[in-house]
Order: C-alpha cells, then sequence, then structure tokens
C-alpha cells in the first residue's frame, strides 16, 4: 500500500496556480501530495478501496460542486483522518440563519435581521414589523452563495413573500444594509482571510472584488486590530482552520460582520485575475496548510519530498 501525507480533492480548474503552490510548499515540508480531480477520481476511489492508497491527511475543495467527491469525504471520515475543514463542520457555516444566531450569541455583531421560517414549514407568515430594516434590505435564502436568491434592493412584504417561495424548504433572512465610514479615500469594508491561526485584512472593494492588502501603517492608523480579534472569533465559533468572513466599521464606531463564513474561498492569484487573492497571501496560505499537516502528520523519512498528482 502506498501512503500519502495529503490528499487534496479539487474540481476547479482556475485552483491550478493554488495547487502547483501547496505541491511546493508539501515538499518542502517532506510531505507527498495525492491529488484527486474528475480524470482520475474513479480510479483513486477503486485504489482506495483495495487498499492501494491511503492517506493521512485530507482538504476538500470539490465536493460542494460535485457530489461525486462525497465517497472520498466519507471516506476520510471514516478512516479518521486528520481532516482541514472538515465536511461536518463546513457545512455548518453554509446555514446563515444558523451563523447569525451563534454569532450574536457570541457577542459579535452583525445587521439586523429577521429569520423567517421556510415556507414549506409556515406558509403564511404573521405580521412583521419591516421598519427597522430601513427603506430597502436584503432578502437571503439561507443555504447558498454567488447571490444565489438573494434580493438586494426589497423595499416590500410583497417581494419578501414572492423571495420564500423560490427555495421552499429553507429559511430566509432579511437583513438592514450597513453603511460603512470612509477611512481616507476608501471605505471602511474589510475581506478578512483566516488560515491556521494567521489572519489576512484586505480592503474590500464591494463594486470590483478586488482586494488591497491592510498595511501596519493603516491599521494603527485607523484602529482596526479588532477585525483580528472578531475573525479569530469567528474561527473558534467554526472550527476551520482556512475561510474568509465580510467585515464593515460603521460611523457609529462597530465592526459588523456582513458576510458571516465562506469556507471555499476563491484562491485565484491576483497576478492572474484582476479580483484574485493578492499572490502574497495565497503563498502563505500554501505553506501555512503544509505546516498544518506535518504538524499532524510528520512526515516519515522514506517518503521524504514524494509526490503525485
Amino acid at each position: 500500500m502506498t501512503s500519502y501525507d495529503l490528499c487534496l480533492a479539487w474540481n476547479w480548474e482556475y485552483d491550478a496556480d493554488f495547487v502547483m503552490l501547496l505541491d511546493m510548499a508539501c515538499r518542502s515540508h517532506g510531505l507527498s501530495l495525492l491529488q484527486i480531480t474528475p480524470d482520475n477520481l474513479m480510479d483513486r476511489l477503486q485504489s482506495l478501496t483495495n487498499h492501494q492508497i491511503t492517506f493521512r491527511a485530507f482538504l476538500d475543495r470539490a465536493s460542494e460542486t460535485d457530489a461525486r467527491f462525497m465517497p472520498v469525504v466519507q471516506w476520510a471520515r471514516h478512516h479518521a483522518i486528520y481532516r482541514i475543514n472538515p465536511h461536518e463542520q463546513a457545512s455548518r457555516t453554509w446555514d446563515k440563519a444558523a451563523m447569525h444566531l451563534a454569532l450574536i450569541s457570541a457577542g459579535l455583531y452583525t445587521p439586523y435581521t429577521i429569520i423567517l421560517p421556510s415556507y414549506e414549514e409556515q406558509p403564511d407568515l404573521p405580521p412583521i414589523d419591516l421598519s427597522p430594516l430601513g427603506d430597502s434590505f436584503a432578502i437571503k435564502p439561507a443555504h447558498g452563495g454567488g447571490g444565489e436568491g438573494v434580493v438586494i434592493e426589497a423595499t416590500s412584504l410583497g417581494q419578501v413573500l414572492v423571495a420564500r417561495q423560490e427555495y421552499p424548504t429553507d429559511r430566509y433572512l432579511l437583513q438592514a444594509h450597513i453603511v460603512s465610514t470612509q477611512l481616507g479615500s476608501r471605505p471602511a469594508w474589510f475581506r478578512v482571510i483566516y488560515c491556521a491561526g494567521q489572519v489576512y485584512p484586505c480592503w474590500w472593494d464591494t463594486r470590483t472584488h478586488v482586494y488591497t492588502p491592510v498595511t501596519f501603517a493603516e491599521e494603527s492608523r485607523y484602529r482596526l486590530s479588532p477585525l483580528h480579534d472578531i475573525t479569530a472569533s469567528i474561527a473558534r465559533l467554526c472550527g476551520l482552520d482556512l475561510f474568509s468572513t465580510e467585515i464593515s466599521l460603521t460611523p457609529d464606531g462597530l465592526f459588523v460582520i456582513v458576510d458571516y463564513v465562506n469556507d471555499q474561498i476563491d484562491l485565484r492569484l491576483q497576478s492572474k485575475a484582476l479580483d484574485g487573492v493578492p499572490d502574497d497571501i495565497v503563498h502563505d496560505i500554501a505553506e501555512r496548510l503544509a505546516g498544518l499537516v506535518a504538524a499532524h502528520c510528520p512526515p516519515s523519512p522514506s517518503r521524504k519530498g514524494d509526490t503525485s498528482s
């Protein structure tokens, strides 16, 4: 049987640069990397089943969009493999309603929110006071990403009633819009990446989705250190080693978590895509992930530096 230190399941072509960096980081730690992709998935599954290969750590960047990878996810869990962002913990963060309640219970600030039961559970709603949400508000299904099912500028209960029926089995959130204060020439809106204890705060342009790392000087000048503490608190709540969150600083000085937890973060290099993640951050993420594996699964000297694709 051939044993690998880390197995990476991936299926997005734009992950190729990140995979290359992770492979390099694994080599530097003396770790072997097994890649499972759509092209070799069935062969790898057969080899796992037949005890021809095994692995000691697992990172899944495929199953959320391709259910064919779920047997690998289940194999890793069944065999008590060390997993980065375990599926059962990651899936809990996909429920925005549950995350909202967890965050406010932890004393963190979120937008004013009304959580509605699913249409299937309760087709007819009691009277709802929408006035605390302001003149316009967002309607969001509790699950899903990429803006699917989201109404950004809702103004009426009628829109709420229609939206609930788009995903009738899901709860819905009605959320007040957050207005950022201005810091220098930028709105105080941040996308913050967390990886293995390290926090990477970036200015986030909500129109272009361009990241700009917050400098130490800016962090000191604008007193942005709470970005680190808030993100670390989210990490403790969700139990994930790699995710991003969005945080806005309001004119009254509150750091409000706007987009709670994204665990399958886009790791395209900014040098290749304008709205990608700054290259230095992606390099460091790859290094930290390899370091996590090395700490939990020290490499065997006989396999030092071996890799496989």
